[in-house]
């Protein structure tokens, strides 16, 4: 696979912190960041995608009001909960 460095300037006790993991490990500090940037890059996208769903959802008025919502949460610490609403 081809790569490329990049280069960022972290906090040092972030950096420290890198060391001690990638020592506990027995990895490189390098492959201590790949491992957590591909994790925050893929937490990212799918950030991105539901959002786009929800987005999508507000857009084909498949919403529930806040009314609705709040009165269904309230109704959790009764002897009769309510049914989650539906859109």
């Amino acid at each position: 696979m081809d790569s490329k460095v990049l280069t960022a300037h972290v906090p040092l006790p972030l950096a420290k912190k890198v060391d001690e993991l990638a020592a506990r490990l027995d990895r490189p500090r390098g492959w201590v960041v790949k491992q957590a940037l591909t994790d925050w890059v893929e937490q990212e996208e799918e950030r991105y995608r539901l959002t786009k769903m929800a987005l999508s959802d507000v857009d084909e008025d498949r919403v529930v009001s806040h009314a609705r919502m709040r009165a269904w949460a309230a109704s959790l610490d009764t002897s009769e909960p309510l049914t989650v609403p539906q859109p």
